[in-house]
C-alpha cells in the first residue's frame, strides 16, 4: 500500500499577500475585486505550489474565498478548506490553528506555510504529531521567496524518500 502525499496547509495573509513594500509590491490599486490586497499575488505561487509533491489545503481565515478570491489569481484549482473551530483554545502562546492542523492532518506528514508560528507551535506539534511535520516560518513582509520554495521541496523530496528531518525549520 503507498502511503499518502503530505499535506501542504497554506495561510494565505502573509505567505501569499505580503504585507511588506518589496519589489513590485507596493502597488495598492484594486483589481477587479475592489480588494487591494488581491493586487499583490504573485502569479507564479501557484505553479510553484502545484509542482511540489503534496496535497494543497487552505489553511486561512479566507475559507471558501480562498478558492474563489486567490486561487484563480495564481493558477490553482479548487483546493479544499481546512474548517476552524467555533472557538479555539487560546493561551496566548500556541497559534490558534494549530491543534486543527493537526487532527486534520490525522497521522499524515505535513508541512504548515504560515507568518505566524511560534515555538510553542513546533513543541505542541512534536509532542502530538508522530509523523513528520515541517511548520514553516514565512517572512510576513516578503511573503513566500525562491528560498522558502527551496526548503519547502527539499524538506518534502526528504520525506519522500523516507529521510525525513525533524519538524523544525
Amino acid at each position: 500500500m503507498t502511503a499518502a502525499r503530505p499535506l501542504l496547509f497554506l495561510d494565505v495573509d502573509g505567505p501569499l499577500i505580503p504585507f511588506g513594500g518589496g519589489p513590485g509590491r507596493s502597488r495598492e490599486l484594486p483589481d477587479a475585486s475592489g480588494n487591494p490586497l488581491l493586487a499583490r499575488l504573485d502569479p507564479e505561487h501557484g505553479r510553484r505550489l502545484l509542482a511540489l509533491p503534496c496535497d494543497l489545503v487552505w489553511a486561512t481565515t479566507w475559507m471558501e474565498d480562498a478558492n474563489t478570491e486567490v486561487a484563480p489569481r495564481i493558477g490553482l484549482p479548487e483546493l479544499p478548506v481546512l474548517d476552524w473551530p467555533e472557538s479555539a483554545e487560546d493561551d496566548g502562546r500556541l497559534h490558534w490553528k494549530t491543534r486543527a492542523l493537526v487532527e486534520r492532518a490525522a497521522g499524515r506528514s505535513f508541512v504548515w506555510v504560515d507568518d505566524e508560528i511560534g515555538a510553542m507551535d513546533r513543541a505542541w506539534v512534536a509532542a502530538h504529531h508522530r509523523a513528520p511535520a515541517l511548520l514553516h516560518r514565512v517572512d510576513h513582509r516578503l511573503g513566500l521567496t525562491g528560498e522558502d520554495f527551496d526548503a519547502i521541496a527539499r524538506w518534502l523530496t526528504l520525506e519522500g524518500e523516507g529521510a525525513c528531518p525533524d519538524w523544525r525549520s
